[in-house]
């Protein structure tokens, strides 16, 4: 009997790749991930550094096509409780010229429809879990790239909690950190722009270049 591939050997692009072309995925096709690429894909999260190898996190997938559309409507009044939160009351106070905003905006709209949605939950409250459970988000985005999965990172709204914990099972004591959409891209992968180095590094110093 052949022997089952390991999760570490069916992530095969190299890293440098990986992290050169992850850029957040937010239109992607309705095509269910198979089983055995979202358990690999979990298993390269847990294996994250965290405090004092507490591991104080818990990976509830969705998946049940109701459940996604319920957790979908809840997203996007999160998503507009957030904009409210900033003076923003509706799309006519958007800039229509962000495209960030508009496909910030689009997400919230079709939230639900993702093949499966990721709530990263810490196992307590506060902050020390919390950054425990954060480095793993990111080896979760690496694999499902690995995998030609794409995602984004979510948040959702103190406004919008309980009822998610209700709809989910999820308990209180729980803390959801972030809502992360997974699916196949509809595009394509990086590469991404992003500030030169030298803007946003020091040595020694704030402000001080490197050599």
């Amino acid at each position: 009997m052949a022997r089952p591939v390991e999760p570490r050997d069916r992530l095969s692009i190299s890293l440098g790749e990986a992290i050169f072309s992850l850029r957040a995925i937010r239109r992607v096709r309705p095509d269910p991930i198979p089983e055995e690429d979202l358990r690999d894909i979990l298993t390269a999260a847990i294996q994250a550094p965290n405090g004092g190898n507490a591991q104080p996190w818990h990976f509830l997938v969705v998946r049940d096509a109701e459940l996604r559309a319920r957790l979908g409507e809840l997203y996007h009044e999160a998503w507009w409780a957030k904009r409210a939160d900033e003076g923003i009351r509706g799309p006519e106070d958007l800039d229509p010229a962000n495209r960030v905003s508009a496909s910030a905006m689009r997400l919230a709209d079709e939230f639900g429809e993702a093949p499966a949605i990721v709530l990263v939950c810490a196992t307590a409250q506060g902050a020390g879990a919390m950054g425990s459970v954060i480095p793993a988000v990111e080896n979760l985005l690496l694999a499902a790239r690995a995998l030609g999965v794409g995602g984004t990172i979510t948040t959702l709204h103190a406004s919008v909690d309980e009822r998610v914990k209700a709809l989910l099972g999820i308990p209180a004591e729980a803390q959801i950190v972030y809502a992360v959409r997974l699916g196949y891209p509809r595009g394509r992968f990086g590469p991404v722009t992003r500030k030169p180095l030298d803007e946003v590094t020091s040595a020694d110093r704030w402000g001080e270049p490197l050599a």
